[in-house]
């Protein structure tokens, strides 16, 4: 067997969080291109037929969903649409996030709240509803983006985003923790 056809996907249903640009659409992409067919959700819906067009370009089927990852009720409907129009699921990559350079005196509690809210409640969200969908005979894997800016700094001004990405790294632990061997 080829070391590449060890990460095979095939007959594997992939979840794309944030897949209307940047490394979502590459991670959608790449996930296709090793044989998984991939649901792709994001607030910006205008932006993900793009994505859904360069999957569908490797041969794997591929929904678009629109979704704000900060709401659970969101987070459910990716993955009943996932369960309902390809069977089940496997794989979720919670990619979604976004990001303030905003001075720490000065930034305001809804732009703190609002990275929060996407960035680490979304990828909670997902998360959990992953976990509910997947058929315990097929396990499951989560991938959750983090940032090097969740252990160091890089001397900008960015409290709320290396706040959420230095939580993803304690929820990501918990998670691992509570759901191995399910």
């Amino acid at each position: 067997m080829a070391l590449l056809d060890r990460f095979r996907l095939d007959d594997k249903v992939a979840i794309v969080t944030g897949a209307s640009s940047g490394l979502g659409v590459n991670f959608a992409e790449g996930l296709a291109e090793a044989g998984a067919d991939v649901v792709i959700c994001a607030r910006r819906a205008d932006r993900l037929e793009a994505t859904k067009e360069r999957v569908e370009a490797h041969g794997r089927r591929c929904i678009a969903v629109e979704a704000d990852v900060s709401k659970p009720e969101d987070c459910e409907l990716v993955l009943e649409r996932a369960v309902s129009e390809l069977g089940h699921v496997d794989v979720l990559v919670n990619n979604a996030g976004i990001g303030t350079a905003v001075p720490a005196t000065r930034e305001d509690p809804d732009e703190f709240r609002k990275v929060i809210d996407i960035n680490l409640n979304g990828t909670y969200w997902m998360s959990q509803a992953f976990a509910r969908s997947v058929d315990g005979d097929r396990g499951g894997a989560i991938v959750n983006i983090g940032s090097v800016l969740g252990s160091t700094t890089a001397g900008l001004p960015q409290a709320a985003y290396a706040s959420s990405k230095a939580a993803i790294i304690g929820l990501t632990r918990d998670l691992a923790q509570q759901w191995t061997g399910r």
